[in-house]
């Protein structure tokens, strides 16, 4: 299946996982080896905080990993202010210098890359992304016919849990709403403008009533004005809702550590072949795309990559996947704390955050 995917473009400009709750999760001692999906780049560089000897972020896409490496440059040479400025958070008319600034800091192809492709730097990279794209149609040419600006802009206001349920169901929740949410996140739209169709092969349920579910309680619900994704699901902009990385507080301890990071292309088992064994590891969500043969040989490779009481965090979206199901020998759920991390959850559109530790 892996290999029918187009990995030549950015498909994920921003990690769109609750980077906080991947740290809470993988709490190891400083000085611990970290094994890190790396897709967009963010959940990896927020690892960082954990001080580790070594924190490789994999992935089979190297135009993925081009952008985890332009990424990294900027948090190693560029004040928060820029790099905001940089990668498209907040405007800026220095992006072309800044880029001159942090180029040495690039392996020559990730540099020949970005020089080939340097309109997407300016026109802010975080934007750039296959599904950034898809979220940024919506509220462009979809959301104008459901809601009024003003209307968006009262959903992000901060209410209390009575008012926001109130606002949801009297004012946001139309038919208009409804019709036209489960039309361009159905199945068909999503995998031709967002995710790669591949990417929804395993899923057996019905994909637009599950993500207006899934959609439907973040909307109503206590949190739904502090939630960097929605705020970008609804706006194509993350205002002044950053993500985890990117926080003031955590932006200079990250900075710190930075030379820690290394990418590397391949599968995440590639990885452990090359780097040995590991403390933790952030799987993201890569056992959604795996049939469930797939998802026996690769749970047993990474099991054998992980130390004694190492720990495993990964999401499941429509697909149901634990590696304590079929390894229950060698590695258990910590549900307490799976399900704690999960009500906190700002990817309001996973259905599980899985916890688990090595025996």
């Amino acid at each position: 299946m892996i290999e029918q995917v187009d990995f030549n473009i950015i498909r994920y400009a921003n990690c769109w996982e609750d980077a906080a709750i991947l740290s809470e999760a993988l709490d190891i001692p400083k000085g611990g080896r970290i094994l890190s999906i790396a897709s967009a780049g963010d959940n990896s560089f927020s690892l960082l905080l954990k001080e580790p000897e070594l924190l490789v972020a994999v992935d089979v896409s190297e135009v993925q990993l081009f952008l985890t490496e332009l990424k990294k440059a900027c948090i190693r040479q560029l004040s928060h202010a820029e790099t905001l400025r940089f990668l498209g958070f907040t405007d800026g008319d220095d992006r072309k210098a800044l880029f001159d600034s942090i180029s040495p800091d690039l392996s020559p192809r990730a540099l020949a890359h970005w020089q080939a492709h340097f309109e997407q730097i300016e026109h802010g990279i975080i934007h750039q992304g296959k599904f950034e794209r898809y979220f940024r149609l919506f509220v462009h040419k979809i959301l104008p016919w459901i809601h009024s600006q003003k209307t968006v802009a009262a959903l992000f206001q901060e209410k209390s849990a009575e008012q926001q349920h109130a606002f949801y169901h009297s004012t946001w929740n139309t038919w208009r709403w409804r019709l036209l949410f489960k039309v361009f996140f159905s199945r068909w739209v999503m995998g031709k403008f967002g995710r790669d169709p591949q990417f929804l092969k395993q899923v057996s349920l019905n994909v637009s009533r599950y993500i207006f579910g899934s959609a439907e309680r973040e909307l109503s619900g206590t949190h739904a004005f502090r939630n960097f994704i929605l705020r970008y699901n609804l706006t194509a902009n993350f205002g002044d809702l950053l993500p985890h990385y990117l926080q003031p507080e955590n932006y200079g301890r990250i900075k710190a550590q930075i030379d820690k990071l290394v990418v590397h292309q391949g599968f995440a088992e590639d990885a452990i072949a090359t780097y040995g064994t590991f403390d933790a590891m952030n799987l993201s969500n890569i056992f959604e795309y795996l049939d469930a043969e797939t998802f026996r040989r690769v749970a047993e490779s990474l099991s054998k990559g992980l130390n004694k009481k190492g720990k495993l965090a990964y999401w499941n979206l429509m697909v149901q996947r634990r590696v304590s199901d079929i390894l229950p020998a060698e590695i258990r759920e910590l549900k307490a704390l799976s399900e704690t991390l999960k009500s906190k959850d700002q990817g309001f559109f996973y259905s599980n955050f899985v916890v688990e530790q090595k025996s």
